[in-house]
């Protein structure tokens, strides 16, 4: 079943776990990708110290602010690209990072954006790998996921949901207080739990 915007219009932290097992299409010039997705991040806007919008709307996180359903991506590291799913009430400025899915269609076009030596359980584990194998561009900020090119589809059935602190998040925001990661449990293509590095920060 296709979801819907009003799906998507919930607090973060409801949204998070209902989207493992999720299918993210992306139909791009080169071919269309499937990725099922397996381990996400809650990101609660204003209230949250982990968040882009912890410090209030600025240039860089304005889609962060609505309507839900929109595609918030960001470039961190000099070097990477991630994804987040706006959700919530529009203003609200909360979304769910993609940290990383199971590629069920479009493997070959996958790995060639990732490389030919790269195993398929690594082509979209950690949310940079996920961009890369989806297609996804920093260009792509603001695209309507609920409509083409993109299309998301719920999970044909509801798996098991764990939880815990995000990664790679500085401060508080990665603490045990914010056990707002999410993945399946088991799941192979689960990016590997690291905790924040100094001076670095990967959250929205």
């Amino acid at each position: 079943m296709v979801l819907d915007r009003g799906f998507l219009a919930r607090p973060a932290l409801e949204v998070a776990p209902d989207l493992l097992g999720a299918l993210l299409h992306h139909d791009s010039p080169d071919g269309e990708v499937v990725l099922r997705l397996t381990e996400v991040e809650a990101y609660h806007g204003e209230a949250d110290p982990g968040s882009h919008a912890f410090r209030g709307r600025t240039a860089r996180n304005a889609v962060m602010f609505g309507p839900a359903g929109q595609l918030y991506a960001y470039f961190t590291y000099g070097m990477h690209t991630c994804a987040n799913i706006v959700c919530g009430a529009e203003g609200a400025a909360t979304a769910v990072l993609l940290r990383a899915a199971e590629v069920v269609a479009g493997v070959e076009l996958a790995r060639r954006r990732r490389g030919a030596q790269v195993a398929d359980r690594d082509l979209a584990r950690g949310p940079a790998r996920l961009t890369v194998a989806a297609g996804i561009r920093l260009a792509d900020t603001g695209a309507d996921l609920l409509a083409p090119p993109f299309l998301l589809e719920s999970a044909t059935a509801r798996p098991p949901v764990a939880s815990g602190p995000r990664v790679g998040v500085a401060g508080d925001g990665g603490s045990e207080a914010y056990p707002w990661r999410f993945w399946i449990p088991g799941e192979p293509t689960v990016s590997a739990y690291r905790a924040h590095a100094p001076r670095r920060k990967t959250g929205l």
